[in-house]
């Protein structure tokens, strides 16, 4: 009798010492529920849904990219044949026994305008292009598009790097149907090589990707599309008319006032210039192409950097 009790006593206290596991979470249907999935917060998470969303409204409207092209397309097909330096420095040395061609080097650093005007007319579209980067942070505001993308997971620098990104590609692919349509006009291309045409893109990325940066900054906090498109038109055509993608503005014998030659040589478009016409044409450099690579990769690095730790005090709802 007290070795039952015991043997009663002892199965009691091994039941309760044993701890209790908790039922399985069953499903509406008895399955066992799935575990919540863990939310991506990556610095890269969204970042081609934030610039496939931009790309997409550009490449579905084929109408766009026709319009962008229309501008450097008259530059190059009326400007550039019309104000043929080569011709009319000709007809001057006909008359003071003068070599035009080497008045051409001196000046242009070659012997066609027209293939110097074109180098220019790819960074002209890359600048234009680059401006409507901040357009579209604008635009998502009004709409309520980027209080709904600050919902989410997605980081502020995300949202900004989405924003440069699409400007980029967006610029990369315009610049090289210009490119093409450069060489059906005329260009020369007899110095046109493989490795001088990456170089040139990659030129043309980095310079993308500076003032697609430096557009958004500027934008991050504007609600009104009159103030941004004020800010556009105060920016680019003086980064464009200072530098030297129309005419040799940082060359003396160019004759522009000495303060215009000063900043000419602050000004990163020249630099991103001067880098591609070496590069397409063979044309002699003002700086050294070391010198353009570096001015416009510490560019793009800037202010790639500043928008977006900007992005974390300026973009909110």
């Amino acid at each position: 009798m007290v070795e039952n009790e015991r043997s009663a006593s002892s199965d009691t206290t091994t039941q309760d010492s044993t701890p209790l596991q908790p039922a399985p979470v069953r499903g509406p249907r008895g399955a066992a529920a799935r575990p919540n999935p863990k939310l991506n917060t990556g610095p890269l998470h969204g970042l081609w849904a934030l610039t496939n969303r931009d790309l997409r409204k550009w490449y579905t409207n084929p109408y766009q990219l026709i319009i962008s092209l229309i501008q450097p397309v008259i530059w190059m097909g009326l400007f550039g044949k019309a104000l043929n330096f080569g011709s009319l420095l000709s007809a001057g040395a006909g008359a003071s026994g003068g070599n035009p061609n080497a008045f051409m080097n001196s000046l242009f650093g070659t012997t066609s305008y027209f293939s110097y005007l074109v180098c220019g007319m790819l960074i002209f579209i890359v600048l234009f292009s680059s401006t409507f980067a901040g357009m579209s942070v604008v635009w998502d505001r009004r709409f309520g598009f980027m209080n709904k993308a600050l919902s989410t997971p997605v980081s502020r620098g995300t949202i900004v790097m989405g924003k440069v990104l699409q400007s980029v590609i967006r610029s990369v692919i315009q610049a090289g149907v210009v490119l093409l349509i450069g060489i059906a006009l005329g260009m020369e291309t007899s110095n046109l090589t493989v490795l001088g045409l990456a170089g040139a893109f990659v030129v043309i990325f980095l310079v993308a990707m500076g003032l697609s940066g430096l557009f958004v900054m500027l934008s991050l906090r504007s609600t009104n599309w009159q103030t941004q498109m004020a800010i556009i038109n105060l920016l680019n055509l003086p980064l464009l008319f200072a530098s030297n993608a129309l005419f040799p503005m940082g060359n003396p014998l160019f004759g522009a006032p000495v303060w215009l030659q000063d900043v000419v040589k602050v000004n990163p478009v020249s630099y991103a210039v001067d880098g591609i016409r070496q590069l397409l044409i063979g044309a002699t450099g003002s700086y050294a192409l070391w010198v353009d690579f570096t001015v416009v990769l510490g560019f793009a690095a800037f202010f790639s950097v500043v928008g977006i730790v900007m992005s974390w005090r300026l973009l909110s709802k």
